[in-house]
């Protein structure tokens, strides 16, 4: 356990709450807020911050699919609501865009990088850990590089449009996070990303005007 000035301990607080749909307890980091808006229409609330009581699904599609068809946002709030018929994407859209949006600060600060090169000579060296590869790219290529050793740091989800909007480039197949800064927020919303896409059948690309991605 860290410890901090004065000999006290830093503690990390991890905050639970009840999934409507399986009603499991998990950790905030595992599950999307949904509040309710105007007109009593349910709003995801990526960021956590929206005023309002709020109802908590597990980040994944199937699991909100059910809360939707089963009417369990009605039952949550105690009251009837309205549901856009697009919430499923709606919510996908929103994390890909914080997920881009956190990458994007990060390379900004110089805490996130791209390219082949750069991101293999990077994951040889224990500043940067979280190896992104696009989910549209070479998969020979990706192979060349090593993943780090650190369990669940590994993501592949994003397309490489996706990726390029965040490094301000067409389509970026690998980039690399470095330990520290928003390193952590990035996995968060990667790992609230995965539940959508992992194994989705279609295009996870749901950016608007997205295209497809170059191989290599």
């Amino acid at each position: 356990m860290p410890v901090g000035r004065g000999g006290r301990t830093n503690r990390t607080e991890v905050v639970e709450r009840r999934c409507i749909a399986t009603k499991d307890t998990l950790s905030t980091t595992d599950l999307i807020r949904f509040v309710l808006g105007p007109d009593d229409m349910v709003t995801p609330d990526i960021s956590g911050r929206l005023p309002g009581r709020g109802m908590w699904v597990t980040s994944n599609r199937r699991d909100l699919t059910k809360a939707i068809d089963q009417g369990l946002f009605s039952k949550a709030a105690r009251q009837k609501v309205n549901i856009p018929d697009n919430l499923v994407d709606m919510t996908e859209n929103l994390i890909t865009k914080r997920a881009i949006d956190l990458l994007s600060m990060a390379r900004k600060s110089g805490h996130a990088i791209c390219g082949f090169e750069k991101t293999k000579s990077a994951m040889i060296s224990d500043r940067w850990y979280i190896l992104i590869q696009a989910q549209d790219g070479s998969a020979p290529q990706k192979q060349k590089i090593r993943p780090s050793a650190v369990a669940n740091s590994y993501i592949s989800w994003l397309t490489a449009q996706e990726l390029g909007l965040a490094f301000g480039r067409e389509n970026v197949i690998h980039a690399a996070v470095s330990k520290g800064g928003l390193s952590a927020r990035i996995l968060i919303e990667a790992n609230r990303l995965a539940g959508f896409r992992e194994k989705s059948d279609t295009n996870p690309s749901k950016i608007a005007g997205s295209k497809p991605a170059a191989k290599g």
